[in-house]
């Protein structure tokens, strides 16, 4: 398998994972807080075949992976049912931010994987650094896939954390600042919430590009670290 097909491999097995892991944290949590909607439609799992959402999980991930631009999509929305939650607006904001938590938590355990791979061998340590240094590629080794797709894994948790932050309708970050919102106001922002998630996805991509890159700097300085 060449450089670029084990790469846009290794970054779609990433993407379902992360996303499995992200939903599954939404469905989790909402039980854990009263709503066992999600839990019985069978979405508190890491088979990604619950969560795959035709266009956003299969066709966009694929065609950004093979156009090497930043790989975006998104999986089968968590379905969560609010009127069961004991404390609404907590309860809420608890299930919402969740799902990026749990993508970060993801890619600090791969971060630590790479450490240990790092400090196990010469050959390890040199190519992690390579890697996270951005000059890393398939060289011969049997820890090259190991590395590769441990770092995929921890760039697309990344991405897929902080995109899901930005405090835009639908995405989790717009479940914290709605309820500081006044009724009207927290109507019109939901009904266009649509509207300014595409520009985003399609007009924003300097925006996106630098409130993702600060963290995946700081995660590749700290794969370099030991």
């Amino acid at each position: 398998m060449s450089e670029s097909y084990a790469e846009i491999a290794f970054q779609m097995i990433a993407f379902l994972f992360a996303i499995s892991v992200h939903e599954s944290a939404h469905a989790w949590t909402a039980s854990r807080c009263g709503d066992p909607t999600a839990r019985m439609l069978g979405r508190v799992s890491l088979n990604p075949i619950k969560h795959i959402d035709p266009i956003g999980t299969v066709l966009l991930p694929l065609v950004a992976a093979i156009s090497h631009i930043p790989l975006l999509g998104w999986a089968k929305p968590c379905p969560v049912d609010p009127r069961n939650f004991s404390n609404p607006v907590r309860d809420d904001i608890l299930t919402s931010v969740a799902g990026p938590v749990s993508n970060f938590i993801v890619a600090t355990g791969a971060l630590i994987l790479l450490w240990i791979i790092s400090l196990t061998s010469m050959t390890g340590h040199l190519l992690v650094h390579a890697v996270g240094s951005g000059i890393g590629g398939l060289s011969g080794s049997i820890l090259d896939p190991a590395v590769l797709l441990i770092y995929e894994l921890m760039i697309i948790n990344i991405v897929l954390a902080v995109f899901n932050l930005i405090p835009v309708p639908p995405l989790d970050g717009s479940h914290v600042i709605r309820h500081f919102m006044s009724g009207s106001v927290r109507s019109v922002y939901d009904s266009i919430g649509i509207f300014g998630l595409l520009a985003l996805v399609y007009l924003g991509g300097n925006l996106l590009s630098s409130l993702i890159r600060p963290f995946i700097i700081f995660y590749r300085s700290m794969m370099v670290a030991f």
